[in-house]
């Protein structure tokens, strides 16, 4: 049964209820309805009964309609327990009226609901919201932070050119470890970005975070004088990060080893994961939603569907998103050794990344943060801006199978990719480009190309390739890095190689891979998933704006 504020909000029930209400008070005897048998759903049908009988022939009309109406519920907008002729239909209510209800009460004395009825029914037709026309939402900017490049550019013409920027670990002394290699960043500068007194106290994945949430500003042209006409109350930062201030918060425990009194005062909130989109909005400005998501390495996904959605309900114009990792530290070389998921291939670092190949041994870690800004259509062209893409939509589905392992049977992965879409609004066919959440892991490749091909593998355009070939897995920051080159290659009509794939594994058809160079690709749409430990799949999916 649907609340009585579901009756109270239809024009239609009002006007209803008046009519029975004056033939009521027009002929009927008021003794007949006090008679009426105990039981509230006999009192209702004998009561409408007494209607229908007094408004002669077109009385059964209104029985029916006020019957159909009385299905949803009282009207609580006209209970009242004390003289009024609807307390013998719905019981008594002790609820106080208001200015509507007593127009309607005093109209029904005097024979005039009708006249008040069709008076409230206009007034909620004139108060009335149009319905919303669906807004879209589209890309106006990048940010990047990789070990291949600091900016959209660079870093996507390293990837065409099929460059690695996998390399031994240089940041501290991992020889005692079995793997020494990941997509380290050498060189990195915040100068112009962040404040020098934060830039020695943050963590590495907030310095990303700010750094590359800025430049997707600086990409997509705005400048000061822009964004003091944003209305900031309606612009927000989602930026999460699966693993947050490892390294604070690792300093920190090793500052307790000798005394409390030796701890960053800021190791706590440095450390966690909300800091940096939090840090990001206040150095704007930026007032409408702000948050973080850490669905480990699903993460940037979530944050940028969560993103478009808060632009689509009206909720913000312009949203900074995407996601920030930095554990190519002791602690998290350390932890993802112990669970035996990284390769290596320490004697060639350039080669250790390759998906879908029989001779993959683990991931490869690597760092950085991608980000992209995306803006309300209308907003967009209102400001002249430059739009690189158009997102369409997405989704996210849980395996419940198992920690770290994908589901035998790929169910959650094709759930999600159906759904995402659904959610886009366009057929499966559409699909000619998917940028493959593809790890280097032995289950995981081969379980993700499955589930690709039972979705797509009919598209004979359809070519797939992994970015994790060349820069290793950014964890939380990996969905937004490879968003950023699926925009680009919507963008240039170049997708980047799939380098090591020199020995495809067994039921993979290289047909439906990118090649060891770059490829001409006319894209229609694109998709781009990442999954995490959990279970967690997301897919994404992008555009030409046209």
């Amino acid at each position: 049964m649907v609340g009585a504020s579901s009756c109270y909000a239809s024009p239609l029930c009002t006007w209803f209820v008046a009519a029975c209400m004056s033939v009521a008070h027009g002929g009927g005897d008021s003794r007949q309805v006090v008679s009426l048998q105990s039981g509230r759903r006999s009192r209702r049908r004998r009561q409408l009964s007494k209607c229908s009988a007094a408004s002669g022939s077109g009385g059964g009309s209104i029985q029916a309609l006020v019957t159909s109406c009385l299905d949803f519920g009282p009207c609580s907008h006209y209970n009242k327990s004390n003289n009024n002729a609807l307390s013998s239909l719905f019981g008594s209510n002790n609820v106080s009226l208001n200015r509507n209800q007593r127009r309607l009460n005093r109209a029904a004395s005097s024979g005039g609901a009708m006249a008040v009825a069709m008076d409230l029914e206009k007034e909620a037709i004139a108060n009335k919201k149009p319905p919303m026309e669906q807004r879209r939402v589209v890309v106006t900017g990048m940010g990047v932070e990789t070990a291949l490049g600091h900016d959209p550019h660079t870093f996507y013409e390293n990837l065409l050119a099929g460059n690695s920027g996998i390399s031994q670990i240089e940041n501290f002394d991992c020889s005692e470890f079995p793997t020494r290699i990941a997509g380290e960043i050498k060189s990195f500068s915040t100068e112009g970005w962040v404040a020098p007194k934060l830039s020695k106290r943050m963590d590495k994945f907030m310095l990303y975070l700010l750094t590359a949430g800025k430049k997707a500003l600086d990409d997509g042209g705005v400048t000061e004088d822009v964004m003091a006409e944003f209305d900031k109350t309606k612009c927000g930062v989602l930026i999460g990060s699966a693993m947050g201030g490892m390294k604070v918060f690792y300093d920190a425990i090793e500052a307790l080893r000798i005394s409390y009194k030796k701890m960053n005062p800021f190791c706590v909130p440095f450390a966690t994961t909300n800091m940096g989109s939090a840090m990001l909005a206040m150095d704007l400005g930026w007032m409408g939603p702000n948050y973080s998501i850490s669905t480990a390495c699903a993460t940037s996904n979530f944050c940028i569907l969560n993103s478009a959605n808060h632009i689509i309900n009206g909720e913000a114009d312009v949203m900074l998103c995407g996601g920030s990792d930095a554990v190519i530290i002791p602690i998290g070389l350390g932890g993802f050794v112990a669970c035996r998921a990284l390769s290596q291939r320490n004697n060639d670092p350039t080669k250790a990344s390759r998906p879908w190949d029989s001779n993959r041994d683990g991931f490869v870690m690597g760092e950085g943060a991608g980000v992209l800004l995306l803006e309300e259509l209308e907003h967009a062209k209102k400001r002249g801006a430059t739009i690189y893409a158009e997102f369409l939509g997405g989704s996210f589905t849980c395996d419940a199978y198992h920690m770290t392992e994908p589901h035998p049977d790929g169910a959650g992965v094709i759930l999600c990719i159906e759904r995402a879409l659904a959610n886009a609004g366009i057929s499966k066919e559409k699909i000619n480009y998917i940028n493959a959440h593809a790890t280097s892991t032995p289950a995981g490749d081969i379980k993700e190309y499955q589930a690709l091909a039972h979705c797509f593998g009919q598209n004979p355009e359809l070519k797939v390739n992994s970015t994790k070939s060349m820069i290793g897995h950014l964890l939380g920051a990996a969905g937004a890095v490879e968003a950023v080159a699926t925009v680009q290659a919507i963008k240039t009509g170049w997708v980047h190689p799939n380098i090591n794939l020199e020995n495809p594994d067994s039921g993979v058809d290289t047909k439906l891979l990118v090649g060891p160079k770059k490829e001409r690709l006319n894209i229609k749409a694109a998709l781009s998933n990442s999954f995490g430990f959990g279970g967690h799949n997301s897919s994404i999916i992008f555009a030409p704006y046209k």
